[in-house]
Formats: C-alpha cells, sequence, structure tokens
C-alpha cells in the first residue's frame, strides 16, 4: 500500500471525504432536476382541454350549439376552483367585444378554466390585446384563437359615424375609432349605393377578417405557431337574436 492510501486509511479522509461529497453533489442535483422535470411536466389541470387546434375548434362549436338549442351542461364550479387553483389550460382564446350581450363562457358552454377571454369594444388586436394571446398561445399552449365580433356593434357604428361627420367622439373613445378606422372606411366604399345597416354589417365582419389577419401575423410568436400547425386563427359573428356563432376568416 502506498504512503498517501496508508496515511487515507489512518486519518480516514482523503478519497473517501471526496468521494462522499462529490455523490452527496450529485445526488442533490439530479434531485434538484427531476423536481424540475416533474414540475414542468406536471399533469394539466383539465387534461380534456389538450386538444388540436381543429378539435378545438369543434368542441367550441358544439358548445354553441347546445347554447343555441338551451341544452348547456351542468358544470361543476366546485371541483373546477381546486383543479385550476395550481394552473390553466385553456382550449381556447377568445377576443370578444366588451359589449355586455356577448358572454363567450355562456355563448360556447364552457367552464372555468376553458377560455382565455380578452374583452374590449370592437374586438379589436391592440398592443395588450396580441402580448395577451402570446401569453395564451406560449405559456399556456392554447391551440386556437377566436376573433369574435356581433351584430349591431355599438363601437363599429360610432366608428363610421364619427368618419361620416368627420368629428371625433369624446374622452378616450377615439382610440376605439382609430383601430377599428381601417374596416370602416373599407366598408364605406361604395356607400352610397348600400344601406345603413348593410354598411354597419359590412364593417362589423371586415373589422373581424382584419383582426384574425393581424393576429396570424404577428411576429414572433403567434405567426411561427401558425405556420407550425400549433395554432388557428379564426374568426367568427355572434348573432344576437339566436345565439349563434357564424364561423368566417377560417384559414
Amino acid at each position: 500500500m502506498c504512503e498517501k492510501c496508508t496515511r487515507d486509511t489512518k486519518t480516514g479522509s482523503g478519497p473517501s471525504r471526496r468521494s462522499f461529497i462529490h455523490f452527496t453533489g450529485v445526488a442533490l442535483g439530479l434531485a434538484a432536476s427531476g423536481a424540475a422535470f416533474a414540475k414542468e411536466h406536471k399533469a394539466p389541470p383539465k387534461p380534456q382541454n389538450v386538444l388540436s387546434p381543429d378539435a378545438s375548434l369543434k368542441r367550441l362549436m358544439a358548445g354553441n350549439e347546445r347554447y343555441v338549442e338551451g341544452v348547456t351542461r351542468r358544470h361543476d364550479f366546485r371541483h373546477e376552483r381546486e383543479a385550476l387553483a395550481g394552473g390553466q389550460n385553456p382550449f381556447a382564446a377568445v377576443l370578444s367585444c366588451a359589449d355586455s350581450r356577448i358572454a363567450p363562457e355562456y355563448a360556447f358552454d364552457t367552464g372555468r378554466g376553458d377560455l382565455f377571454v380578452c374583452r374590449v369594444a370592437g374586438n379589436f388586436a391592440g398592443t395588450e390585446a396580441v402580448a395577451s394571446m402570446e401569453y395564451a398561445v406560449a405559456v399556456l399552449n392554447t391551440p386556437l384563437i377566436l376573433v369574435l365580433g356581433h351584430d349591431a356593434c355599438g363601437a363599429v357604428d360610432a366608428t363610421l359615424k364619427a368618419l361620416k361627420d368627420d368629428k371625433p367622439p369624446p374622452g378616450h373613445i377615439p382610440s376605439l375609432v382609430d383601430a377599428i378606422a381601417p374596416a370602416a372606411k373599407a366598408a364605406m366604399k361604395g356607400a352610397a349605393m348600400q344601406q345603413g345597416g348593410e354598411v354597419l354589417d359590412k364593417a362589423i365582419r371586415q373589422n373581424v377578417i382584419d383582426n384574425v389577419a393581424k393576429l396570424r401575423s404577428a411576429a414572433p410568436i403567434l405567426n411561427a405557431a401558425v405556420e407550425q400547425g400549433k395554432l388557428r386563427v379564426v374568426g367568427g359573428i355572434y348573432r344576437l337574436t339566436t345565439g349563434t356563432v357564424e364561423l368566417i376568416a377560417q384559414g
């Protein structure tokens, strides 16, 4: 036995201590990595919400059919609260008008944690709305975005009137007018041959189409998800008299 090994054996130090420290460090590192992996890959709170973009759209529209027919499901909100306390994985995101008559969670017969909803008068994709949708897609893995307009939209109608009269509305409302103006101007072309209601309907539809296109092309997150087939962005018009959602700009 060499002098170094003899000394280590007598003192109880040397390689054995270093080996123990090294082993402990490796074990702690593996434990930490395992915990991080487990946290990163933990089961989603609502496994039924893990869907493809097409399946998400199908589920959304099936919910709307139940809503229209008045046969909506009974949702167990109590246990949904418990399941969602630690996270969320909505199967669809909705950019909707803030109109009090439009409630996406009701219109698609969904429970808590099913829809990631942003609402603003005129359902347009401003900076904050785009950022919110990016969060839904990049962080929550939401596979579907629906831009939801509706009949008789007051924000679109106000925009048409402001452009026609060349008179901005009071307060901060002009910010809505600026956002909706491109769709309103497109609808006003040839307006002399159309009735007022026809122009409004055309502007509402065009506003949805424009914002679907904006979200589809929003770089670097949403456009990449669309190109990779992980995300679908569609548009819809909610009919006030029936509750039916008519899909448009499905891509």
